[in-house]
């Protein structure tokens, strides 16, 4: 009986239309607001009803007994019918085994066996390492990202896949490759035309809205994209976003007529080489200053968004938790549904290593814009044009 009143509970708190991501670079219109006199006190926000929305879909281990079908935005939504890539493949292997994250729209699956294929015939590339997908029932994730959340985005690694079948072990502790010199630029011995050719072929295919990479790659695609080849169009579709330095996001458009899918907003036709790519580095430099500065004794860490909660996404999502009768845990004393020990579990998984650090004497020459005696070269006297 509990777990039955859990179960409508949760469903009756499924009321909110989701929201879609916005896409990178993407800047809220101000609204105006009244103004709030001083003296007015601040409401604290409002407590979560029930454990965050991630517990609840990443305590599934089995898809929704429904219909395919890609539910709300990429980042709030979730994914009904999901379908699971074979983790061997004839030009793919699936990495982190253990999340339980290889799993899509059908519309995912099909492109990404046709990319791997297409892009070992056509171009050489030995073979694809796949990390996270989605979650069988789609929805937020416990770790790692905001979207991914129905079924139409993967992470692709730029490591080439070994001429071998890798060992479970093997797959949860093989570390990514980082493209990264430093963190302006990519290093010209490991980024090379196979990356390139990879990222040209992922970006090629009609149903493709976007791929993410680090803003020093995308820099890079766009001085060697015209070795390559003439039609540098597919660079529109690329566009930075950060700690995309080891791998890509590969982000599908909604099939067509599906209902209750929604797409992001178009790129804005450009090839994302201008002024966008240099407002990019004005904003990695600053995080890169930040990153090489030492802690100030007794600051906070950063805080980020509150989690989502099932009143947050939309309604249907509610049915996809509960299809097939499947029940989340009970909750603990705490309000949460996933033990903390399953959390860090899946917090020690990372698929790549860190952004490089600035050294001091690159952290100085780049706050006083001189030149770099490592001779790295700095956006400010580097201008992206």
């Amino acid at each position: 009986m509990p777990r039955l009143i859990l179960g409508l509970t949760l469903i009756l708190f499924c009321g909110a239309v989701a929201a879609q991501q916005p896409g990178p670079m993407s800047a809220a219109k101000p609204v105006d607001k009244p103004a709030t006199p001083k003296t007015a006190a601040k409401k604290p926000p409002p407590k979560p009803k029930g454990p965050p929305a991630r517990e609840l879909f990443g305590s599934a281990t089995a898809p929704a007994p429904l219909a395919a079908r890609s539910i709300g935005g990429y980042a709030k939504g979730c994914l009904a019918g999901g379908v699971s890539l074979p983790i061997n493949g004839p030009d793919w292997q699936v990495m982190r085994l253990s999340r339980n994250r290889n799993w899509g729209n059908p519309r995912l699956l099909d492109y990404l066996e046709r990319l791997a294929s297409d892009a070992r015939a056509l171009d050489g590339w030995p073979g694809l390492l796949i990390g996270d997908m989605s979650q069988p029932r789609g929805g937020p994730m416990l770790t790692g990202h905001t979207s991914h959340q129905i079924g139409l985005d993967a992470d692709v690694w730029l490591t080439p896949m070994p001429d071998r079948i890798l060992t479970p072990q093997e797959r949860e502790d093989m570390v990514a490759v980082s493209m990264l010199k430093d963190p302006f630029n990519v290093d010209p011995e490991i980024f090379t035309l196979e990356q390139v050719k990879l990222i040209r072929r992922a970006a090629s295919y009609p149903q493709v809205a976007r791929i993410f990479v680090h803003p020093a790659i995308k820099k890079a695609l766009c001085q060697m994209a015209p070795q390559v080849g003439k039609d540098t169009s597919w660079l529109g579709k690329v566009r930075p976003w950060w700690n995309h330095h080891y791998h890509f996001h590969i982000r599908l458009t909604c099939p067509p007529d599906a209902d209750g899918c929604e797409n992001q907003k178009p790129a804005n036709g450009d090839n994302g080489c201008g002024q966008e790519l240099t407002n990019w580095y004005a904003m990695l430099k600053k995080s890169a200053i930040e990153a090489a500065k030492q802690p100030v004794p007794g600051s906070k860490p950063w805080v980020g968004k509150p989690p989502l909660t099932m009143a947050q996404l939309p309604k249907e999502c509610g049915t996809v938790l509960t299809a097939g009768g499947f029940e989340p845990p009970p909750q603990g004393e705490d309000g949460t549904v996933m033990p903390a020990s399953a959390l860090q579990a899946l917090e020690t998984k990372d698929a790549g290593p860190p952004i490089p650090i600035l050294t001091a004497a690159q952290l100085q020459a780049l706050i006083g814009g001189g030149t770099d005696p490592a001779g790295m070269p700095l956006p400010d006297r580097n201008p992206l044009r």
